[in-house]
């Protein structure tokens, strides 16, 4: 169950509150991914460059939203005001390997990030998948020039690393402000056709739509219906379209598109390919936009998918457990065991996280796998962790494998608690959390 977002966000804060653009309270299954891709995020030099340093306040906005229910951060990318950032719940991410990010600029020449592409590529259960979180030139005459671009980014994402390009992933998915306008039709005539909710009257003038007619790199992406209003462009906090001296006319520039691979591949070969050889099956469940969120001039859109994976992988590479009850009162110790052609490095290590936790270096302390190491055999490894590192306050927390080679996390243990320490005070808790805040990243620093 994976639930995408697009939303021009035009250099706004984060709303108070995003419930219903995530489906929080959704009756049906809890989502396994959110995908959120943003555009216009505030990009002011300044931010930027803090932003660089720290995370930008929209990714601590959804990290802070999502975490509490069991989603973490596995990936994100920024160009400028482009966003992309993907959660997943944790029971997945022994099966997410091979996680690359990349961005392409088409502003200025392919010289300024204002606008372009922005991926997260992965293997899910063995398949491949790739996001790709575009903005593309504005205004009603550069059709031309949107799809020039989008043909330059498809070509230059990933080049000339060892990764397949963008179209040779089983799964794509293309979203974004896209831009595309309503051709032909003047505004009243636009306006009334909303007003009345004949949208078909304007499908057939929707740039993208005539593009997909015509150009061949577009024909093998799939859109669900537009059932809803044109997204741009509202007065601010507010559902009524542009009232200013511009008066421009309302447009489906968000979309959210897709495209899988073996059936572009079979297109061709109907009647030879059947439902059994099919490994990967892409359903789209709902396509809206959500009219109550106001912050920018574009509402923001999102599709809820059903991928159904025959999986190619379903066995962790490691699989890892705490040994014997844990608390502060002594050094802990953590068994492990690899498959056979796990490739292991002097540089993994394992994690201990709260179970809320918000990405990969969110954790309260960590092993070395070798430094740290106690005892080996054929079957299993264990490794210590010093009583000193161990939270005295106790709690709920998760163990965490992380791959240097993969640059991910390959094993994860069940949730399991630590015991209060009997001798900790308020005053020791206070320091030890105090400490936690000042320590340094010791594992970006051994990178580095």
């Amino acid at each position: 169950r994976l639930h995408l977002v697009t939303w021009n966000v035009g250099t706004a804060s984060p709303p108070p509150d995003v419930t219903t653009l995530l489906q929080l309270n959704s009756l049906g299954p809890t989502m396994d991914m959110y995908v959120i891709g943003l555009q216009e995020v505030n990009s002011k030099i300044t931010n930027f460059l803090s932003d660089l340093a720290f995370d930008d306040p929209w990714s601590i906005f959804f990290m802070t939203v999502l975490s509490p229910l069991g989603y973490i951060k596995l990936s994100s990318i920024r160009m400028q005001g482009l966003l992309l950032l993907i959660f997943v719940k944790h029971i997945h991410l022994p099966f997410i390997r091979d996680i690359h990010t990349q961005f392409t600029r088409t502003g200025l020449y392919g010289y300024w990030g204002n606008k372009g592409g922005v991926s997260i590529r992965m293997s899910l259960y063995g398949h491949t998948l790739c996001f790709m979180n575009c903005h593309l030139p504005a205004h009603m005459e550069n059709t031309e020039q949107r799809l020039d671009d989008f043909e330059k980014i498809l070509e230059m994402q990933f080049e000339g690393e060892n990764i397949p390009s963008v179209l040779e992933h089983d799964v794509l998915f293309w979203f974004g402000d896209l831009n595309f306008r309503i051709a032909d039709y003047g505004i009243h005539f636009v306006r009334e056709s909303i007003n009345n909710k004949r949208y078909n009257l304007l499908w057939e003038k929707d740039q993208l739509n005539m593009a997909k007619k015509t150009e061949a790199f577009l024909k093998e992406f799939i859109e669900g219906p537009l059932q809803f209003k044109p997204t741009y462009k509202f007065d601010l906090y507010s559902d009524v379209y542009d009232t200013s001296e511009k008066k421009r006319k309302p447009a489906w520039t968000d979309r959210i598109l897709w495209r899988v691979k073996h059936l572009c591949q079979n297109a061709s070969k109907e009647g030879e390919f059947s439902e059994e050889e099919q490994t990967i099956f892409v359903t789209l469940n709902n396509y809206v936009s959500h009219m109550s969120y106001g912050i920018s001039d574009h509402k923001p859109v999102t599709g809820t998918f059903g991928l159904e994976l025959k999986p190619l992988v379903s066995v962790p590479l490691v699989v890892l457990n705490p040994e014997g009850e844990w608390s502060a009162e002594h050094d802990v110790i953590i068994r492990y065991s690899t498959v056979p052609e796990f490739p292991s490095s002097a540089w993994d290590w394992i994690g201990l996280f709260k179970v809320t936790f918000r990405h990969t270096n969110d954790y309260v302390t960590y092993a070395w796998v070798e430094d740290d190491e106690i005892s080996s055999d054929k079957d299993s490894k264990q490794v210590y962790m010093s009583a000193a590192e161990i939270p005295a306050m106790g709690g709920e927390f998760l163990l965490c494998y992380y791959s240097n080679n993969l640059q991910s996390v390959v094993g994860i243990s069940e949730p399991f608690q630590i015991q209060p320490s009997k001798t900790s005070t308020e005053k020791d808790l206070t320091e030890e959390e105090n400490s936690w805040m000042q320590k340094p990243d010791n594992l970006e620093s051994r990178d580095e």
